[in-house]
């Protein structure tokens, strides 16, 4: 990012119309203490390079930690990548981060797939409100 305030002004426009947007890969890379202080986040990413050993790498399970709590602290949402077991949920959980991405859930899948996915998901939702309304209507 060449020019920081330009970027903070389109963020800032974009966040009017709901856009909500995430520090992906935090902890690596480009990734910068700085931007956490700067720009309007909403959530940081723990990149999968840190969730493929926390169970067995204390150093990986330190960052992580540190990751989640920064995040806590700064009121940013975090969310793990990654995530391939529930054991490594399970210590994420246990550290507070609650969202997650990864193999344990589903692999990535194309948008036409996730859409009808979505429209499944809500299918249900719907069939199962209209079920519970007749309950209390009868």
């Amino acid at each position: 990012m060449e020019n920081v305030e330009e970027v903070i002004a389109k963020m800032m426009a974009l966040r009017v119309h709901g856009v909500r947007f995430s520090l992906d890969d935090f902890g690596t890379g480009y990734s910068s203490l700085n931007y956490l202080k700067r720009l309007p986040l909403d959530q940081l990413k723990i990149d999968r390079s840190f969730i493929a050993d926390v169970l067995t790498n204390p150093k990986d399970a330190s960052i992580a930690r540190t990751i989640i709590t920064l995040g806590k602290n700064l009121s940013l949402s975090v969310i793990a990548e990654g995530v391939e077991t529930e054991e490594q949920r399970d210590f994420l959980e246990g550290e507070g981060c609650y969202s997650y991405q990864g193999y344990l859930f589903s692999p990535a899948v194309p948008a036409s797939l996730f859409e009808e996915f979505v429209a499944a998901k809500h299918r249900r939702e719907n069939h199962q409100s209209q079920d519970l309304s007749l309950v209390f209507a009868g």
